[in-house]
């Protein structure tokens, strides 16, 4: 199984790995494009006005930019560690036992503007891109990655859940993948997708997917795990589920 769950815009700061190294990451087929917007993203960083434009960031945000320059040469941690906010909070990696914490860095995937998507022990750095940016020197991030990453992710021998949000759904489609859509329900039984708890409930599905014994193969599976865990979900259509929140 493989969960694909979207990326944050905070991060970890530090770690104890070693610098960026391609090489170490999942999807070697991935690594020039990796390579050319890593490059591209570096050499942004010389230009402080450009960089805040790109990025959509303020003056007070900075040192985002300044991490970027680093790109090459600051420490790594595992994507899981990594990546921080709301879902990850309810991830809530660091609880995990060592047998939780090795299946989850196998069952979940990070979808990443940078890298394309990343396993969730993949070691990087912290960095500031989003999916829908456009880089001075290379345009569309979504024009770039979808010929490269399209056929990764269609060839990913798996039972693939699809946890990304919009922008990061973009980068690659995914057309045999299972989508999971956070909704709530009023009185008369309408359903309706919610944002303000989104990311909350997916990081719970994604938790109890992941350490869970038994490895889901399909969504029958997947809502039999949910469920043990208290999780209300239901099955729409041949590659839906609905999770309320």
């Amino acid at each position: 199984m493989l969960v694909l769950l979207p990326p944050s815009e905070t991060k970890a700061i530090g770690g104890t790995g070693a610098p960026l190294d391609h090489a170490a990451l999942s999807c070697p087929e991935l690594n020039p494009v990796r390579d050319k917007i890593a490059s591209a993203l570096v050499e942004l960083a010389d230009d402080l006005p450009a960089s805040l434009a790109a990025l959509d960031l303020s003056e007070r945000q900075a040192d985002e930019v300044s991490r970027n320059a680093e790109l090459w040469r600051s420490p790594t941690l595992p994507a899981l560690a990594r990546y921080t906010g709301v879902l990850y909070d309810s991830l809530d990696l660091p609880s995990m036992k060592k047998g939780e914490r090795e299946r989850a860095f196998r069952r979940l995937a990070v979808a990443s503007a940078l890298f394309g998507v990343v396993r969730g022990g993949d070691p990087i750095p912290a960095y500031r891109l989003s999916g829908g940016s456009v880089l001075p020197s290379i345009g569309s991030l979504t024009a770039l990655w979808r010929p490269a990453l399209e056929p990764v992710l269609r060839e990913v021998d798996e039972f693939v859940v699809d946890l990304r949000s919009g922008a990061y759904a973009n980068l690659a489609r995914i057309p045999d993948a299972v989508v999971v859509r956070v909704v709530s329900e009023d009185a008369r039984g309408v359903r309706k997708a919610v944002s303000h708890f989104n990311k909350a409930h997916k990081g719970l599905l994604a938790r109890a997917l992941s350490t869970s014994r038994a490895e889901p193969s399909d969504v029958r599976g997947l809502i039999r795990v949910a469920k043990a865990a208290g999780l209300r979900v239901e099955k729409t259509g041949e590659r839906g589920v609905d999770l309320f929140a």
